[in-house]
């Protein structure tokens, strides 16, 4: 995108905003029983084929063209209301009546589908706009998933072309990438619980060490295209878990549920919210144990959320929300291609562990002045460390060098090497705000966005001999072991402040433009030393030697993009968009001493644009679609190469282009074909093609390569047969192979110090099978996952929790109950 781009869409953002003539309906939301108001009530303009949504206040607006207007109000547990206006009104009361109490939810969604299809995606969501986007919501209320266990391939399935690791560590991590990023901790998107950061360092370190149980969120907002002007500069985009809350109609709530499974699997799950005047409190815990696929692969975990809101007036709320994750997990190391082959559920170490105590905090106000202009402030904080230790270097050892046998044991069995051990620390600070106004005149309607952050960080990281042990010992090993010669200590202060601003400008009652900036200063800095140790031939130490490492990364640069839409009715909208994108070097790009690979002193920030092309509707009630054209330009992409002396280095590798088609349909058979029948069938297929490639780079055998973690083809489907209360459903998915080097190397050698670390991923396909039955209060879920007891893997690890091939887990069988209690 060029500097003309730039001054377009500054003029266009100064386009005058004339508010004459207004032609809206507006007013609040109320339960007729207790008067209070309704949050996120749908409104919908069945004339001219529109919607929004109420705020959480109650509190809506919309525009109209033409009189008279029909409006239909709908919210869960509420009977439909409809009203027709002759004419523009304010200050609309409109009060709804609750459904009897243990009507089922089941019953209530599918009635809002018969009335209203699968709507299109609102222009505006809370404080985010969506317009010209590639969005999709994952509802998480009646999902027909091992949520216990967060198996991403089936929450997930219906977001296109995403690429999923999958360990074996009972769900607490998770491993999303997709369009040509790295799967490793989500690290490629903006990770965000109830829209406030939850990643080790939003810019200096991105990697998401925790994530909410799926048990305990409402829904998942995968936001992709021109994202990275609301949310930060990174490729991926956003992805926001939305907390599940007690609804204002509601006094108390409570639902506990209980999980087991093969591999010693055991989850519990409680959550309560209580609602009393002004004050809502809702509490999440979730304790989850199990003995993992596969030797030496348990772990624990127990987490709680708590928030408590206090309604300071029918405008205006104050929030404040904490987590606290503490796990504890035991890897069993990486395999070889020959080991994976041999046995999958085989361990190569009994010593690596690895630890995450995670931390969050939140204060958040909003404040709406007058009718859609509203005002929101979130400050946010992480107070977390990850520790781990054990054995980084090859997943064999091919010659008994004494760096890297850490496993040697002497005559009595003890081990004799130290672990390597490393601990970070992440501490931070934020406060963002946004400013979100709707105009509505007779000549100019525009939702404007404008917003600030502020972000600090001060991060540590410490690396070391840990203990001889094979226990989870985080303690540094304080004894002289010259036959381990890696230690290094390195504080990482890093600032960021940002300005942004996007704009949805109505041309008429169709088509809208949405213009978006955003401003970044960014300051990435390391203060350190490290120790280096040099070896003869023989393996002997040489010579030893500190070394510092001080430099300071200031950059400050703008970011631009826009997105279209044409909405052609309510059942049809084409939508593109296209922004520019960055990403700055981690504190891991820039130091850290890793016997696997070592670091270019050179390397920088990566840079590019997305571009998005798609139509997405339904067709009657019984089927829907989104398909997309995409492109990803990616310059100075980092990746692993080896240098001329066989070593991996992490550098920038070239320009590479990613290009592919991303098809979404559902389909509901009985309502289409039966329509008076009790049974329910339907089925959907998720499709994404790829094709990505190194356009350009100064590294042999690197052009015209294709980029690593891309298949070709990563298909989802599924089909699900219900009668009454009783559900049935199969998921499926294919993944073609895909490289993990830049040079598309083949399987290394099984004695080689490459093996199980370089080679393709193999393609593969799993099956799930769920069956779901619910009888009043309490509902209970079979789960067969990996029904066809697949052997297969989805990543290469170079260093933690390998290095080299991570399995998958093979055929698992979980039982859950849940009861639910509503008042």
């Amino acid at each position: 995108m060029n500097k003309n781009l730039g001054v377009i869409l500054c003029l266009i953002f100064a386009i005058p905003s004339l508010a004459q003539g207004q032609k809206i309906i507006s007013g609040i939301c109320l339960d007729s029983t207790t008067n209070k108001v309704i949050a996120s009530v749908e409104i919908f303009n069945l004339i001219e084929n529109k919607s929004t949504q109420a705020d959480e206040q109650g509190h809506f607006e919309i525009a109209i063209q033409k009189f008279p207007a029909v409006l239909a109000y709908f919210s869960m547990s509420y009977e439909t209301k409809y009203d027709t206006f002759f004419s523009a009104s304010k200050n609309v009361t409109v009060q709804l009546a609750p459904f009897e109490i243990g009507l089922d939810v089941l019953t209530i969604q599918a009635r809002k589908k018969e009335l209203f299809g699968l709507k299109q995606i609102s222009d505006t969501r809370g404080m985010t706009i969506m317009s010209g986007k590639k969005v999709e919501i994952v509802s998480l209320e009646n999902a027909v998933a091992n949520l216990a266990i967060n198996n991403g391939r089936q929450i997930y399935a219906k977001v296109s072309g995403l690429n999923i690791y999958e360990g074996n560590d009972g769900g607490m991590q998770l491993n999303i990438g997709g369009r040509g990023l790295d799967p490793n901790r989500t690290s490629n998107f903006n990770t965000r619980q109830n829209h406030y950061d939850i990643s080790a360092d939003v810019l200096g370190y991105p990697e998401s060490y925790y994530v909410p149980p799926p048990e305990a969120l409402e829904d998942i907002e995968v936001i992709r295209g021109a994202a990275s002007l609301q949310y930060g500069t990174q490729f991926g985009g956003l992805i926001n878990f939305n907390l599940r809350e007690i609804p204002d109609f509601n006094t108390f709530h409570l639902r506990a549920s209980q999980t087991i499974g093969s591999f010693g699997f055991v989850n519990s799950y409680l959550y309560t919210g209580i609602n009393k005047k002004k004050f809502s409190i809702n509490a999440h815990l979730n304790y989850k144990v199990g003995d993992g696929y596969r030797r030496n692969s348990q772990y624990e975990n127990l987490l709680g959320i708590i928030s408590m809101k206090y309604q300071i007036n029918s405008k205006s709320f104050l929030k404040a929300e904490f987590t606290s994750s503490d796990y504890l997990a035991q890897q069993a190391g990486g395999l070889t291609d020959s080991q994976f082959e041999q046995n999958p559920r085989q361990s190569t170490s009994e010593r690596n562990w690895f630890a995450v105590d995670w931390n969050l905090y939140n204060l958040r106000y909003q404040n709406e002045f007058s009718r859609g202009d509203k005002i929101s402030v979130s400050l946010f904080g992480l107070d977390a460390s990850r520790s781990a230790v054990g054995y980084r270097g090859n997943p064999i050892d091919i010659n008994s060098n004494p760096i890297t046998a850490l496993d040697e044991q002497d005559a009595s069995g003890n081990y004799i090497s130290p672990r390597d051990l490393m601990i970070g620390e992440f501490n931070n600070i934020g406060l963002e705000s946004k400013y979100l106004r709707s105009i509505v005149g007779s000549r100019v309607k525009q939702t404007l966005l404008v917003g600030a952050k502020v972000y600090a960080a001060r991060n540590t990281a410490m690396q070391g001999a840990g203990s001889t042990g094979s226990d989870a010992d985080f303690d540094f090993y304080n004894k002289n072991h010259p036959s381990y010669p890696i230690q290094s200590s390195f504080t990482f202060p890093n600032f960021n402040a940002s300005l942004f601003a996007e704009d949805i400008i109505y041309l008429n009652d169709k088509f809208s433009l949405t213009p978006g900036f955003r401003f970044e200063y960014i300051r990435t800095a390391i203060d350190g030393a490290y120790q280096s140790i040099n070896y003869d031939l023989a393996g002997n130490p040489i010579n030893t030697q500190t070394l510092s490492d001080e430099r300071v990364l200031e950059r400050y640069f703008p970011l631009f993009g826009i997105g279209v839409s044409y909405k052609g009715s309510r059942k049809i909208e084409y939508y593109g968009n296209i922004s520019q994108n960055y990403r700055s070097v981690t504190f891991s790009d820039i130091r850290t001493v890793n016997p696997t690979f070592i670091i270019d002193p050179e390397i920088s920030d990566e840079s590019g644009f997305t571009m998005d092309l798609g139509v997405r509707g339904t067709i009657s009630d019984y089927f829907s679609y989104d398909a997309s054209l995409y492109s990803v330009y990616y310059a100075d992409r980092i990746g692993i190469i080896l240098d001329d002396r066989a070593n991996r280095v992490r550098k920038n590798i070239g320009v590479a282009l990613i290009s592919g088609l991303e098809t979404l349909v559902e389909y509901n058979l009985s309502k289409h074909r039966f329509p008076d029948s009790e049974w329910n069938v339907k089925g959907f297929l998720n499709t994404a093609l790829t094709d990505a490639r190194y356009l350009s780079s100064e590294e042999v055998n690197v052009e015209g390569k294709i980029v690593e973690f891309v298949p070709f083809l990563n298909l989802k489907s599924g089909v699900s047969l219900g009668w009454n209360q009783l559900l049935a459903s199969i998921q499926y998915g294919r993944i073609s192979r895909q490289f993990t080097d830049v040079q598309n190397s083949d399987v290394a050698a099984p004695n080689s110090a490459r093996a199980g670390i370089i080679g393709p991923i193999p393609g593969y396909g799993v099956f799930d099978l769920t069956i779901s039955y619910r009888y009043r209060r309490i509902s209970t879920q079979f789960m067969i996952n990996n029904m066809s007891n697949t052997d297969y893997f989805t990543r290469r690890a170079t260093g933690y929790p390998g290095p080299g091939i991570i399995p998958s887990d093979g055929r698992g069988m979980y039982l859950s109950l849940t009861y639910n209690l509503e008042k």
